[in-house]
């Protein structure tokens, strides 16, 4: 049996792609997650061969919630469920070290290839991300490549998110039980290594980026 953590923010989606898994008879659905942070409690508590997580979770999301994971060192292999088939955000998480993404609209088809796949060490993302993108994704030079998600720290990473989310400056300092003036420096070095001089252009250029994941 492959034992899996399912992490998604919306109840019914969480509740479908759970049953997705268990009619296969192939899966042990561990535990449940609704956000990034549940999530990688999850996978410490549980070990998992694999976990089944969304890209878009508040506070914490999916590419954020995959670096930690992988920074435990554990066996532990990360699917990631998008809406969208963006490059960039596909690029910085294979970097990482995630195995799978899927797109939400093919889950129904292509989920238990995906976790058969991964839990052998294999990468498997949907056939509707080309097979020229993922040329151009794994070719040496883009992983020589510096990005903007490179240039961040963890943590201001996890700022970004919050200011994204329309989280003001003492909401994000509460958060992430961090000073307000260190919330403030934060944000100005996300604007110095984004080059933006306004909130507006910082927000604009992150989504552009794939650095803010918006819900949906």
């Amino acid at each position: 049996m492959i034992r899996i953590v399912i992490a998604e923010d919306h109840n019914l989606v969480r509740q479908g792609i759970r049953a997705l898994l268990e009619q296969s008879g192939e899966v042990q659905v561990v535990a449940e997650a609704a956000t990034g942070e549940e999530a990688i409690q999850s996978v410490q508590e549980h070990q998992p061969d694999v976990i089944v997580m969304d890209l878009s979770m508040p506070r914490l999301d999916g590419a954020q919630a995959a670096e930690r994971i992988i920074d435990m060192k554990l066996a532990t292999q990360i699917i990631i469920l998008s809406m969208h088939a963006d490059t960039t955000m596909v690029q910085q998480l294979l970097r990482l070290g995630v195995k799978g993404y899927l797109l939400k609209d093919a889950v129904t088809e292509e989920l238990m290839l995906a976790v058969h796949s991964v839990s052998q060490g294999k990468l498997f993302l949907s056939p509707t991300i080309s097979d020229s993108v993922m040329t151009m994704l794994l070719s040496p030079s883009d992983n020589m490549a510096e990005t903007a998600a490179d240039l961040l720290t963890p943590r201001e990473r996890e700022v970004l998110q919050l200011v994204g989310e329309g989280h003001t400056n003492n909401a994000i300092a509460e958060m992430l039980k961090i000073s307000v003036k260190t919330v403030e420096k934060h944000r100005a070095n996300l604007m110095t290594k984004l080059e933006v001089n306004d909130l507006a252009s910082l927000i604009r250029e992150s989504i552009k980026q794939g650095l803010i994941l918006l819900d949906g």
